[in-house]
């Protein structure tokens, strides 16, 4: 599942490919922007902000946002493409490299002056140069009232944290995800291990909080409904959770021994543990 760490790797393989290059391929199969020439370019820089993709040409920006789906290739030119040529939505090449942006959620071309149109809304990016975590606590503090499991799926409050990193971090913090924000503990200590979380995976192709490269024990939830708790031995239980919309309804995994539930729960005890 794509997540600030998948796309701030993404942006290192476009970087690696497309920066100081001219432009020889520029193909936008949206249909607003699909007249967009932006050959030859060159592309100045690739940089990601949260979950957001941003591809800079001269006085342009190639906004991209991966969503549930989407995906980033990059291929030598003239390379066999591993998905199918109609879920691809851009494709920007050079002499050497062809990029292909397949099921993206959002492709759009805006002037470099525009740019915060579309990214000025999100909280302080996780694995971003100016993180900044006493705003990024600041900011968490402010949902109080706030199921912590919606709060951190906000990407104004903070940027970069995906489905996986919110119920892996609500497991650390031993915190069920439904408890509000001002039950949940500390601000910052919830800031910084987000930020250590997606630091510590930012560069590994599977994202592991555990500690344990083994199949099937890289997370501790997440994943996880009916296994033992890789702590306690309690089974892992899912549900979901949402703030009253549809499209905010994804689902959550929990250890009831491990993890306090929000006030007001009865108190719940697993099976398999000590």
């Amino acid at each position: 599942m794509p997540e600030g760490d998948t796309v701030w790797r993404v942006a290192g393989q476009l970087r690696t490919a497309l920066v100081g290059s001219p432009l020889t391929v520029c193909d936008i199969r949206v249909p607003r922007f699909a007249t967009v020439d932006l050959t030859p370019g060159p592309v100045e820089e690739v940089v990601s902000r949260g979950k957001h993709l941003l591809i800079r040409v001269g006085d342009d920006t190639v906004h991209t946002h991966l969503k549930m789906e989407g995906d980033w290739h990059v291929y030598p030119a003239g390379g066999r493409w591993r998905r199918p040529a109609w879920l691809a939505r851009i494709l920007l090449g050079t002499d050497d490299f062809l990029a292909v942006g397949f099921q993206l959620g959002i492709v759009e071309v805006l002037a470099r002056d525009e740019e915060e149109r579309a990214i000025g809304h999100l909280g302080p990016d996780l694995l971003g140069p100016d993180w900044d975590p006493d705003r990024a606590a600041t900011n968490l503090a402010a949902e109080a009232d706030r199921p912590i499991g919606l709060a951190l799926l906000d990407q104004r409050v903070l940027a970069g944290i995906g489905n996986v990193y919110r119920n892996e971090l609500c497991f650390l913090r031993g915190v069920h995800p439904a408890t509000p924000v001002a039950a949940a503990g500390e601000p910052h200590a919830w800031a910084d291990l987000a930020h250590r979380l997606l630091v510590a995976n930012r560069d590994r192709p599977v994202r592991i909080t555990t500690g344990d490269r083994r199949r099937g024990r890289t997370t501790w939830v997440y994943g996880r409904p009916g296994r033992p708790c890789l702590r306690c031995g309690t089974l892992v239980e899912a549900g979901t959770l949402a703030d009253g919309t549809p499209e905010s309804e994804r689902q959550i995994f929990w250890c009831p021994r491990c993890q306090v539930g929000p006030p007001g729960a009865a108190p719940r005890h697993g099976r398999g543990g000590p």
